[in-house]
């Protein structure tokens, strides 16, 4: 699958183990980065290496949550209202730019990341298995942006950062972009199906597989209790980022060949997983703390299990 997805996207191994991990522990997905990085290229390009469904929703001001979910229309001709489907029926939701909408666009996708399920009418309508939303934002100090609510945040499962690429890679892209290349074809670019649903169930149920001794529970706990008591945040990890943050180090336990998991594995998936799920005192911030240098300091001051 990576090598498909190399076909239209270079470089952003980081984000293509992310969003991997995310379908494998049925969780969502927030990629973050400036306008040009391939957020929206490299969604597109890994349904079409799962033979999964995808729909692109372009979040603006003016979005409505019935544009997300669906709405009842009027039939004159039957003299009734019907349901019709809204694109968040499908298996990978890209919810473009999802900070440029207001907060109430923005919570309309909070039942169906939860529960995957969504109600109109007071009727709930399950969504198609495997669902993801991969959302991407612009940074937060970018213009006409609605910084996500904590609640909403605490519901993706990994935060990926998506850096500008290098000189070497952003060679790459244009010299592609001058051989004929179009992210708008994929198709023409060679990128072909190499898995489907029915594979990626059996990739979910050996990573339910994998065993965590108590020591890794234990560890994983710690890691997050210490955010709670760390002075530079004012909102620390809950137990929701803690049960996320254990199953995405199973889910990469199994990418890597093993059916146990280590403190290794742990601290390769605390950023993604932690980053979001924290909230930096103002004071902390204007001294140039981030998230991740918090999360870095912890995972450095925590015992490891031996």
């Amino acid at each position: 699958m990576r090598s498909e997805i190399a076909k239209a996207v270079v470089g952003q191994d980081p984000a293509v183990t992310g969003l991997v991990v995310a379908l494998l522990c049925r969780g969502h997905v927030l990629l973050e980065g400036v306008p040009g990085v391939a957020k929206t290229l490299l969604v597109r390009t890994l349904a079409a290496a799962l033979q999964l469904q995808t729909k692109r929703v372009q979040f603006t001001p003016d979005l409505m949550p019935g544009d997300v979910t669906g709405s009842l229309v009027y039939d004159a001709r039957t003299a009734e209202f019907s349901f019709q489907p809204g694109p968040v029926f499908t298996n990978l939701l890209l919810a473009d730019e999802i900070n440029r909408t207001p907060p109430k666009t923005q919570a309309s996708l909070l039942e169906a990341m939860e529960e995957r399920q969504v109600s109109v009418d007071g009727i709930p309508r399950p969504l198609p298995e495997p669902f993801l939303v991969a959302a991407t934002q612009n940074p937060v100090e970018y213009e006409g942006t609605y910084p996500l609510p904590e609640a909403q945040l605490d519901r993706f499962l990994l935060k990926l950062i998506l850096p500008l690429p290098g000189r070497n890679d952003e060679i790459r892209v244009l010299t592609r972009h001058s051989e004929g290349f179009s992210p708008r074809d994929l198709e023409a670019a060679g990128v072909k199906a190499v898995a489907g649903p029915v594979d990626l169930d059996a990739a979910r149920a050996a990573v339910a597989e994998v065993t965590v001794s108590p020591e890794i529970i234990g560890y994983v706990v710690d890691l997050c209790r210490a955010t709670r008591e760390s002075p530079s945040l004012t909102l620390g990890v809950s137990p929701r980022g803690a049960t996320a943050l254990l199953a995405t180090s199973r889910a990469w336990a199994w990418l890597t060949g093993r059916d146990y998991v280590t403190p290794d594995d742990v601290k390769a998936l605390a950023l993604p997983t932690l980053r979001h799920r924290v909230q930096l005192r103002p004071e902390a911030e204007m001294e140039g703390v981030t998230a991740d240098s918090v999360v870095n300091s912890i995972l450095a001051h925590v015992p490891v299990p031996r």
